[in-house]
């Protein structure tokens, strides 16, 4: 029997994610079973714990609230980061504990596994920063590194809120809104892009990455340590 669930979302609001997530790890930190929340959102930009007040979204705010993208400070690890309609989002709501860098290892392990089955063998991490990435591009006499998923998570309660966002079809022109995660020298790439760059033909549709997904993340997590931590002594329990 697998360990956790996956409940699907749908297109959803940003905000009504992160208090689903938080529902879910309240009760996950309870002692009940993980579950991996897939969903996409409305454009929307989130600062994460490096955000530094947002330095690195690039439009002003007013600009922002014209085209209707909001922006949300928010408790996960690292900068900005944009989610929007085309990209899948993933909150494995899961047991960490102290395990933080072994569990984002094993988050895009999954997603490695999920690219290669649609047809992308070069998707791999990139040593040094949390993310996946296909092979980089010269443009110009420039390198370029081509970032197709970003990865962000807090730990809580020994468990683990947010978690991925994979460019399936998403616009990509939005991320032009921002320094993706602060990296200078990264382009931002998606499915869709990869596809009809390679010649690939028809790119899968966001169902056919979902099911991907949760079919890499029970491979990916089958032998994984499902015991919750104990609180620290004195510690919230």
């Amino acid at each position: 029997m697998q360990a956790f669930d996956t409940l699907d979302l749908g297109l959803i609001p940003y905000t009504d994610a992160w208090a689903a997530q938080k529902e879910h790890h309240a009760r996950v930190a309870a002692g009940g079973r993980p579950v991996l929340l897939l969903a996409e959102h409305p454009a929307v930009l989130t600062l994460g714990r490096k955000a530094k007040e947002g330095t690195n979204i690039v439009v002003t705010r007013a600009y922002l609230d014209a085209q209707g993208i909001a922006v949300h400070e928010v408790e996960r690890g690292g900068d900005v980061t944009y989610h929007g309609p085309g990209q899948l989002v993933g909150y494995a709501i899961f047991p960490v504990g102290r395990r933080v860098a072994d569990f984002l290892r094993l988050l895009e392990r999954a997603v490695v596994v999920t690219l290669q089955e649609l047809g992308l063998p070069d998707a791999r991490p990139n040593p040094g920063y949390a993310g996946v990435y296909v092979d980089p591009l010269d443009v110009n006499g420039r390198t370029y590194d081509q970032k197709i998923c970003s990865f962000g998570v807090a730990v809580q309660r020994g468990v683990a809120l947010h978690g991925l966002g994979l460019n399936v079809g998403t616009n990509l022109q939005h991320f032009e809104l921002i320094l993706p995660c602060g990296l200078q020298d990264t382009h931002m790439t998606s499915v869709a892009h990869e596809y009809d760059r390679r010649g690939l033909g028809t790119p899968p549709d966001m169902p056919t990455v979902k099911d991907a997904l949760t079919r890499a993340f029970a491979a990916v997590f089958d032998t994984y340590d499902w015991t919750l931590p104990e609180p620290a002594a004195g510690g919230p329990k």
